[in-house]
């Protein structure tokens, strides 16, 4: 069985315990690591390994001793309990003896995860896991988190989020590889200690990355350097960075801006901002006054809808537009 997307994400979190084996594969290594902790952890339970549950075996072990993989799988052990027997990087010339232990298998044997690379749809490794009644694979791709995986890690860290908090933690699963989003995320735990996460918090723990790419062309826009933006924009595109991040993360300077508006300075921010930004800042704030801001705060949630809805215009054309707006607003 092929499994994908929300399905596949249902199958690591909840294994139904009857299931022969998995196969996952991807040429990202770090998503495969993640997938397979996950999937072992839900399968066999902590402990599994000091009871000696979980049975560990390279491709190459399973190459040069045919029958390995069988004779573990139906192996008995001193404790009771599920059992996993786990082939870690195999390749499509170490397939043969994985096959063997796969039909091989029977209700009471060990249950037998493999990973592996990028195989391709004529990989006999892979068409043998698919074709197979009780056996899953599961091909990970390099593309954004889904919302099951998202709501997944955050339970995972026992997370209580604001809804800009929320906002802010898709935007970074957008734009962060799995193991540094879920890095990110125990460092919000550890962070919050319990209390609710706020959208300061996300962006004081953010890899310093996300900002630096999003700075230039949020302040070209709140200082009205429309010139800038088109340029910053190609860059910014040619990166991979989505254009739900962008309006998130402008959406938030913009919120900032209008809230030392109202406060009478930078100074009344809670946290208080230093340096070089705070002077930036001030200079917007006093640029653009607080009825301004407003407006510019309805331009940028009517373009979060858009880019959330079914419209079909390229998303980074309209967010550029939007900024192009914001500039002139500025200037004005």
């Amino acid at each position: 069985m092929n499994l994908r997307g929300a399905q596949a994400t249902r199958f690591f979190a909840k294994p139904d315990p009857g299931t022969a084996a998995a196969l996952i594969y991807g040429a990202d290594a770090m998503r495969v690591a993640l997938k397979r902790q996950e999937l072992i952890a839900n399968l066999v339970g902590p402990g599994a390994e000091e009871e000696m549950r979980l049975t560990r075996l390279s491709g190459q072990e399973a190459k040069s001793d045919p029958t390995a993989v069988t004779d573990a799988l139906k192996s008995v052990g001193f404790f009771p309990g599920p059992r996993v027997v786990f082939v870690d990087g195999v390749t499509e010339l170490q397939a043969k003896p994985v096959i063997s232990a796969l039909d091989a298998w029977t209700p009471g044997d060990a249950t037998l995860v493999v990973t592996g690379g990028a195989f391709k749809k004529t990989s006999k490794l892979r068409k043998a896991f698919e074709a197979h009644a009780k056996a899953v694979a599961v091909g990970l791709y390099d593309e954004p988190m889904g919302r099951e995986e998202i709501d997944a890690a955050i339970a995972a860290e026992s997370l209580s989020l604001s809804t800009e908090a929320r906002r802010g933690i898709e935007a970074l699963a957008q734009e962060l590889d799995p193991g540094d989003f879920r890095q990110t995320l125990t460092k919000l735990a550890l962070y919050a200690n319990g209390a609710e996460v706020a959208a300061d918090d996300v962006t004081l723990m953010a890899p310093a990355t996300i900002d630096a790419e999003t700075d230039q062309v949020i302040a070209a826009a709140a200082d009205g350097n429309a010139g800038a933006i088109g340029p910053l924009m190609q860059r910014l595109g040619g990166q991979g960075v989505a254009a739900v991040t962008l309006v998130i993360f402008t959406t938030r300077h913009f919120q900032q801006l209008h809230a030392a508006a109202v406060a009478g300075g930078v100074g009344g921010l809670r946290p208080p901002v230093y340096g070089p930004r705070r002077d930036a800042m001030e200079r917007q704030v006093r640029g653009w006054g607080a009825r301004k801001l407003e407006q510019a705060l309805a331009l940028l949630m009517d373009t979060d809808l858009t880019l959330r809805s079914a419209s079909r215009a390229p998303q980074m054309a309209v967010m550029e537009r939007a900024l192009i707006r914001l500039a002139m607003m500025a200037r004005s």
